[in-house]
């Protein structure tokens, strides 16, 4: 069987999800999407990233261990945070004048999609969200397909 690459990129970040360890992270993703020549995506990675990490803060046990995945394929950029507590998200309503529980919804408003999933085993959860690709990579992902093909 004859398998064309696949213009994708790959690049993770394991650390503890703690208050001074966010603002590194973020400019960690930020410098990775500058190095893939994503500019256009960058605060708004940066900002779902956050709202990840705010809640593995928040709301995982003492074990803030947790990894950022970023992975480019062809057109879409997605995201996606790991830890090792298995409670899912809540997605929750929250009310005007609330100071919390906004992040899921602020992730869902400015990605194209997102989700979670439970790790096998209940050793964890992953929450994703995906951008597209901005025109001139997706672009240049469709001319290395043709070449490819």
């Amino acid at each position: 069987m004859i398998s064309r690459p696949t213009p994708s990129r790959h690049c993770a970040v394991e650390f503890q999800a703690l208050p001074s360890r966010i603002g590194q992270v973020r400019r960690i993703v930020s410098a990775q999407l500058r190095y893939w020549k994503l500019d256009p995506l960058i605060d708004t990675a940066a900002l779902g990233v956050t709202e990840l990490l705010a809640n593995v803060h928040r709301h995982t046990g003492e074990d803030k261990h947790c990894t950022v995945e970023l992975v480019l394929l062809w057109d879409r950029l997605t995201v996606s945070v790991r830890d090792h507590d298995p409670r899912l998200p809540q997605v929750r309503s929250a009310g005007a004048l609330a100071t919390s529980g906004r992040g899921l919804a602020l992730v869902a408003a400015v990605s194209d999609s997102w989700g979670m999933r439970a790790q096998r085993g209940g050793t964890g959860k992953v929450v994703w969200f995906t951008l597209p690709a901005p025109p001139a990579v997706r672009s240049a992902n469709r001319t290395a397909q043709a070449v490819a093909g």
